[in-house]
């Protein structure tokens, strides 16, 4: 229930924000003057603005949201040996990397996951589950902060978030001008837009934006991979081997997508490698040991 109100409440929020940032600009009409063909810069300026509207607003929120969707408590003052530990220990990481302390933060789930997000490196988040506590040892506990604080030292979460705003910007785009060809061509409306026009555009925005998720994936592939080295250099790579080690014994099934976009945990459920979040474990072993 939680999450249906956050998802309803935040897309409300875009909409709002989205329609008086595009009164303000003037491109509420795509049409062009005469009302016949489609006003096609203003089209890309009105595909720009929802698509990177919606990706750059979710990245701002990135770190409320996080911790409603999943009840990660931040950790202000450490009230077990465990959480000093985890302060310390993610302290001595960002500093080794560079980047300020991220806020630190815990939630209670029995699976074996991590995440970090936040709008940028000043601003971030890392978060472990419960379970990750109790089934790694320090040193893999360890190599998962550190792959963590990777993905924060690299700007991953604004370099996706951007990515995905241009994707969403041409998915808006082509589905239009697809919605505006069918709607002439097929169906013949001559000024205006039917009914055709909008359905067209809908239908072709959801497959278009199946299609362009193969590029999102594609980069959050690479992105673990450079996570992977980067964390290999912070604790050594054999600790961040024995953490994937212990990941996949924790999880010899398909891995659940936590946060997809930030998670460790992949989501190998997806319909094909080309749509999966994450590489296979195995791989990501191989890439480590390859390391010099």
């Amino acid at each position: 229930m939680k999450r249906i109100v956050l998802y309803l409440a935040t897309n409300l929020a875009i909409v709002m924000v989205l329609s008086i940032t595009l009164r303000l600009l003037g491109v509420e009409r795509i049409l062009d003057a005469q009302g016949g063909g489609l006003d096609l810069q203003a089209l890309l300026i009105f595909s720009a603005v929802i698509g990177f509207g919606g990706s750059l607003f979710s990245l701002a929120i990135s770190r409320w949201t996080a911790r409603h969707l999943t009840g990660a408590q931040v950790i202000e003052r450490p009230a077990t040996p465990a959480e000093q530990w985890l302060l310390s220990t993610v302290e001595r990481l960002a500093a080794q990397a560079g980047i300020p302390m991220p806020e630190v933060a815990i939630y209670d789930a029995p699976d074996v996951n991590a995440f970090a997000t936040g709008p940028s490196k000043s601003s971030s988040l890392v978060a472990v589950s419960t379970g990750l506590l109790r089934t790694m040892n320090r040193d893999e506990a360890e190599a998962v902060l550190a792959h963590e604080i990777s993905h924060v030292a690299n700007g991953d979460m604004v370099t996706l978030a951007l990515i995905q705003g241009v994707v969403n910007t041409f998915v808006v785009f082509l589905s239009r001008v697809i919605g505006q060809l069918v709607d002439r061509a097929v169906f013949k409306t001559e000024r205006g837009h039917g009914p055709a026009f909008y359905i067209t555009a809908i239908v072709a925005e959801l497959v278009l934006g199946i299609l362009a998720s193969v590029i999102v994936m594609w980069f959050s592939r690479q992105r673990e991979y450079r996570a992977d080295a980067g964390a290999a250099r912070l604790v050594g790579k054999w600790k961040m081997i024995a953490a994937l080690e212990r990941l996949r014994q924790a999880h010899p099934q398909p891995l659940p997508d936590q946060l997809a976009a930030f998670g460790i945990a992949g989501d190998l459920r997806a319909l094909g490698r080309l749509f999966m979040s994450h590489p296979p474990l195995e791989e990501r072993i191989e890439a480590l040991r390859a390391m010099p």
